[in-house]
This record gives C-alpha cells, sequence and structure tokens, in this order.
C-alpha cells in the first residue's frame, strides 16, 4: 500500500511540474517565465542578480515585427534569440551585456518576430544555434 501511494505522489508531483512553462531549443529543455503583459514585458529580466542555467524569460508578441531589446537595469549578460511567428529562429544578438547607464545599447532582430527568448549569456555558442533552429514551446 504504501508504495502504491509513493507511486500515486511521484505522479502527482511530476504533473505540477509539467505545467511550469518550458521550452526546448535543440534538445536543451528551459524552464521559462512567460512575458505576456506589456508591464512583464517592460521589466524582463531587470534587478535581478542569478538566473538558473536552465531557466530564461519568453517574451511572446500579439503578431510578428521587428523586435528590439536593451539592458538596462538588468544585471546579468543574457543571449536574446528572437524567432518568428513559426518559432524558427530568425537572430541572435550574443552575450548581451548589463547596462547602468542612460543611454543603453540596442539589441535588434535581424528579421520579423514574435517570440524572443533571453538566456544565459553563452547558451547560443553552447546549444550551436543556427537560423531556422526551431523552438518547442511547451507553456499550457
Amino acid at each position: 500500500m504504501r508504495i502504491l501511494l509513493l507511486a500515486i505522489c511521484g505522479l502527482l508531483c511530476s504533473a505540477c511540474l509539467a505545467r511550469e512553462p518550458q521550452v526546448v531549443l535543440n534538445g536543451e529543455r528551459f524552464t521559462v517565465e512567460v512575458a505576456e503583459s506589456q508591464q512583464k514585458q517592460a521589466l524582463g529580466l531587470m534587478f535581478r542578480d542569478s538566473m538558473p542555467d536552465d531557466h530564461g524569460m519568453l517574451f511572446i508578441f500579439p503578431a510578428e515585427g521587428f523586435r528590439s531589446f536593451w539592458m538596462k537595469n538588468t544585471r546579468i549578460p543574457l543571449d536574446i534569440m528572437y524567432f518568428d511567428e513559426d518559432l524558427k529562429l530568425v537572430s541572435v544578438a550574443e552575450n548581451a551585456q548589463p547596462c547602468r547607464t542612460r543611454r543603453c545599447p540596442n539589441y535588434p532582430s535581424e528579421g520579423p518576430a514574435k517570440y524572443v527568448l533571453e538566456l544565459n549569456d553563452g547558451k547560443e555558442a553552447e546549444l550551436s544555434l543556427r537560423t531556422e533552429d526551431e523552438l518547442q514551446l511547451r507553456v499550457d
């Protein structure tokens, strides 16, 4: 009976974990915070001192368009990846550095993007990303 109870608890716990929004990129899974609202998009990853290696932030926009991000008040270096409406990689801004000045550089997409994924700096190289690589969403 105890083994059955433990098995049920294990299944319930794994179901809870599966509900966290995730993305898969080149076979690697990342737990993501989803920035759907304008408020969440404006705040992004500002004022954070660290982010777990297997985490990121996913920005979802209502339609495709040229996107540009900056790193004002962001304390951790990031790779910023732009994906089109078909979830194909458009471009990457590697090694976007924290900015604490009034004038911060912009990191624009090279084509229209609907989804933007921010991961810790170095992930793009680690994953050997290429244009047209596909992002898988698990944000139910």
